[in-house]
């Protein structure tokens, strides 16, 4: 029997986890607030505030830190790399501390995987599909300007999994589908997913696609350059207005999606039309993914937090169900895939990958 501990932190959590195999022992989602983050200027300075909480949750839960297995965390803003499971090693590190990706949250998934296996015996760290996998078609890389070009940057893990989930449930492969995953979280992203590879999808992390519940996603890009050139705003700011300190809020002031829901159910007309308005764009992007797979989808799939709202589902149904059905998994199952995925590492039917390593492309 393997006990495995997965580490996934989003913007706004810290979801950790423990399974003896595939069975689940204990499941914690961290909330952290505004308040709660708002001494750190920058996600990798959450690092000792989150491997403390970790820490303490274990504790609390009268788990040994000492009879885990193995440790995997969700994959930070590494080089781009194919989907699969790679062991953390110093050049992914330096990657993810330097990423020219900016910040985020999962790359706290591997360093903190990665000093707490330091500390045990015979235990190792990996991260599996981190944000940075890129399927896409090199056509969808043409961003309109030889000095930019789009990159993949999206919730891989979950959408992955949730592709992988709903092919199973109709008695089908993931390889064999045409399928739209729209991942609704603190980011928001939205992949094409042809016959198993995610060929084209909106920069969830910096600035492409639908706002978020923090993220101001594509702006009107002569308002940006004009704002930018004002002198009213540093480079910093600038980048919190985009990532961090936009969308909802920037609007309404809380990044919380299910505080949003319940003041529009209470009565708050900007907060509904603020909701709407972010399930207007969903659409949108959703319509635009349906062009890239030339119409022929076969599902379209929302998973995430937000996923649990029905009112904004419906929302978004009601504009898209000419494209293809709509199925809802609320949450993520990405602390079961992560999981899964370390215990395929210790029984031998899955090789991890070495980063830094060109035959991995």
């Amino acid at each position: 029997m393997y006990k495995i501990l997965a580490i996934n932190p989003g913007s706004t959590s810290t979801k950790i986890a423990v399974y003896e195999n595939e069975k689940n022992i204990f499941t914690k989602n961290i909330k952290h607030s505004g308040e709660d983050l708002k001494p750190f200027n920058s996600i990798s300075e959450q690092y000792e505030f989150r491997r403390d909480t970790i820490l303490r949750e274990l504790q609390e839960a009268d788990i040994s830190i000492n009879s885990i297995d193995i440790i995997i965390g969700r994959g930070g803003l590494t080089k781009p790399i194919p989907s699969g499971v790679y062991e953390v090693n110093e050049q992914m590190k330096h990657d993810m501390v330097n990423s020219p990706f900016g910040d985020h949250a999962s790359t706290l998934g591997g360093l903190i995987a990665d000093e707490l296996a330091k500390g045990l015996n015979n235990v190792k760290a990996y991260i599996t599909d981190p944000v940075v996998v890129d399927e896409m078609e090199d056509i969808a890389r043409v961003a309109g300007h030889p000095l930019f070009e789009r990159v993949s940057i999206l919730h891989a893990l979950n959408q992955k999994a949730t592709a992988r989930k709903y092919a199973k449930e109709i008695g089908d492969k993931y390889e064999n589908l045409n399928l739209i995953v729209v991942h609704l979280g603190g980011g928001i992203s939205i992949g094409a997913h042809y016959k198993g590879r995610i060929i084209d999808v909106n920069n969830a992390l910096n600035g492409e696609g639908p706002f978020s519940p923090e993220r101001s996603g594509t702006l009107p890009t002569e308002q940006l350059a004009r704002l930018c050139f004002s002198g009213k705003y540093t480079l910093a700011e600038v980048k919190q207005m985009i990532k961090g300190k936009g969308g909802m809020l920037a609007y309404l002031g809380t990044n919380d999606a299910y505080e949003v829901e319940m003041r529009a159910k209470s009565g708050d007309a900007k907060a509904q039309f603020i909701s709407d308005a972010m399930a207007y764009q969903i659409a949108k992007e959703i319509g635009s993914a349906a062009t890239v797979l030339k119409g022929k989808v076969d599902a379209i799939l929302l998973t995430g937090g937000i996923a649990y709202n029905k009112q904004f589902c419906s929302f978004i149904d009601d504009m898209t169900s000419f494209i293809a059905p709509m199925k809802i998994y609320p949450g993520e199952d990405e602390m079961f895939a992560l999981a899964n995925n370390g215990l395929m590492v210790l029984t031998g039917e899955l090789e991890p990958k070495i980063y830094g390593n060109p035959t991995n492309n």
